[in-house]
């Protein structure tokens, strides 16, 4: 069987199975019924003293959510190569150490920049 034909089909079942409990989710699940009292916010059973009350991030804790995310992705890619790299060629080789290059410039970076001592201080 054709490779791509058992993904997809793997995909479809994953797919059907979501969408199948959500379906009975939906039909069986509890109904709760809105009063004041339920849609009012919980603030550790004390009355809420203002309406909205969400503060603002600082914009200093998003740098840390991207580079967080930018070696996760990196981490996974490093996966995809070593299962990739069956015959280890010099071109394979190559690559890899054209994106460890890469990662050791962005370290460098988040280093200079002091992007992480920013959210301790």
């Amino acid at each position: 069987m054709n490779p791509y034909t058992v993904f997809l089909l793997y995909l479809l079942a994953i797919l059907g199975f979501v969408a199948i409990t959500l379906a009975l989710n939906h039909v069986l699940g509890p109904k709760p019924v809105a009063s004041d009292v339920k849609l009012e916010p919980f603030e550790c059973g004390a009355t809420p003293v203002t309406r909205l009350n969400v503060k603002a991030v600082p914009i200093k804790y998003y740098a840390v959510a991207i580079i967080f995310i930018l070696f996760d992705l990196e981490t996974i890619f490093l996966f995809i190569w070593a299962l990739a790299a069956q015959p280890l060629t010099g071109f394979m080789l190559g690559t890899f150490l054209l994106f460890m290059a890469l990662l050791v410039l962005i370290v460098l970076y988040v280093y200079k920049a002091r992007l992480i001592e920013a959210v301790t201080e």
